[in-house]
């Protein structure tokens, strides 16, 4: 069965988000992304006006699916709150802060970088990492009301406390090719939400 015109562009997002998370964006020619997903070299502009409205569908592609993971772990039946957010902060641990990171760490290798480059994808960019503080902030209320957790400020600014934490950690750790950053944030989380 041959590949639609759909399966065909998540491929090429999918193959970019890999190599990019290794090599940054600016780094990347077009064409070393579509010869890794076996796309037609000149068909680049079938599927993306630009390589700005490339990087920008690349981004909500990522966040489309790191939100969709972040959804599952969070929604979790059955663990508390306080647990579910734990279980999120190892699986970033685990995703975020090995060389090898599979796509998975693309907010953290492209952030500062894309900020500069593109409005729209800085736009992305705000919108995704928002939408992940919306849901880091939903989980300690829910932790809250379930009691798992206590936290000293108000959720909206624990949860954006986190998230930057967990960045900062995450460049770090790439920094010292160590995940000590990511133990300390770890530790620090725990502090956080009273754990």
């Amino acid at each position: 069965m041959p590949a639609t015109q759909g399966d065909t562009r998540r491929s090429i997002l999918d193959t970019a988000q890999r190599i990019m998370s290794h090599k940054g964006f600016a780094a990347v020619g077009i064409n070393e992304v579509l010869s890794a997903a076996g796309v037609p070299k000149g068909s680049f502009y079938h599927y993306f006006n630009s390589k700005d409205a490339f990087g920008e569908a690349m981004m909500r592609s990522y966040f489309g699916d790191y939100l969709a993971d972040m959804d599952r772990i969070l929604g979790e039946p059955g663990p508390t709150a306080a647990e579910r957010l734990m279980n999120y902060w190892q699986t970033w641990r685990e995703t975020q802060s090995v060389d090898e990171c599979q796509g998975k760490c693309l907010a953290v290798k492209l952030g500062a970088e894309v900020a500069d480059l593109s409005e729209s994808m800085r736009l992305a960019l705000k919108e995704g990492t928002t939408a992940i503080v919306d849901r880091l902030e939903r989980a300690i209320a829910a932790g809250l009301e379930d009691g798992s957790l206590a936290v000293d400020d108000d959720t909206r600014t624990t949860a954006q406390v986190l998230y930057d934490l967990w960045l900062g950690a995450s460049v770090m750790a790439k920094i010292h090719r160590d995940t000590g950053p990511m133990d300390n944030a770890m530790t620090v989380t725990r502090r956080l939400l009273h754990l």
